[in-house]
């Protein structure tokens, strides 16, 4: 049976010579695999450019009773970005997401909340001229919500994470507690009211999503290291 769905690509790997093995959001199907195929050839050009991460799809896709690996009929970018694959900044922001939403978003189901969350969110970051140095942090903090461990205070984070750092973690033990309590306001504000936070500069920058990240990874069973988060330090760095 085939059914039409929007999809945000999550990641991709090689298939066989010309082919690859897209995992993708989906809107009516929740996380799906498909072969699609001949996308890697010469000719025509830049189809693969489709499936690069967190691109907005529109497919016609195969379904399955039994689950497990379809191939899509038809696919073509639903609204294209006119900033994130062109804006250094944007681009290592989308690779970070796309990695931890590959790990935390697992369910085969529909969610038209949660898509809609991701997909309204992204447009929105795509569009941002001022301010999106934070959209990585508002968007985790947004995520969570949806994925069963949204906060409603800072304190809430940075308790879990203190508790949780003498354990050693692919990112490092974490800062010390009395670094975690001056975090606190810091995620207050981003919560209350994003576009008005006192973030100081890059450095506290990154250091509030590492502790984000590693609160994510408290929740997150299958979330290791973020292996795309280096990059995106080095693009925040002051």
């Amino acid at each position: 049976m085939l059914i039409k769905t929007r999809g945000i690509v999550l990641s991709y790997i090689r298939y066989r010579e010309t082919s690859i093995i897209a995992r993708v959001y989906t809107e009516r199907l929740g996380v799906q695999s498909y072969v699609v195929n001949g996308v890697r050839k010469a000719k025509p050009p830049g189809r693969i450019a489709l499936f690069q991460p967190l691109t907005l799809l529109e497919l016609v896709a195969y379904t399955s009773r039994t689950g497990g690996l379809t191939r899509l009929s038809e696919f073509r970018c639903a609204e294209a970005y006119r900033s994130i694959p062109y804006d250094v900044q944007k681009s290592s922001v989308a690779l970070v997401l796309s990695e931890i939403l590959s790990h935390a978003v697992l369910e085969e189901e529909e969610n038209v909340p949660l898509f809609q969350f991701l997909h309204d969110n992204l447009l929105a970051f795509d569009q941002q001229t001022s301010g999106q140095e934070n959209f990585a942090l508002t968007f985790l903090l947004g995520l969570a919500r949806y994925l069963g461990f949204g906060v409603e205070r800072g304190e809430e984070i940075t308790t879990q994470v203190a508790f949780a750092a003498t354990v050693p973690t692919a990112q490092g033990s974490g800062p010390a507690a009395l670094r975690l309590q001056e975090f606190e306001q810091y995620f207050d504000e981003l919560l209350r009211d994003p576009a008005h936070v006192s973030i100081p500069n890059g450095r506290v920058r990154r250091e509030l999503l590492a502790v984000l990240i590693r609160y994510y990874q408290l929740h997150v069973e299958r979330l290791g290291e973020v292996r795309s988060l280096a990059i995106l330090s080095e693009v925040l760095a002051e």
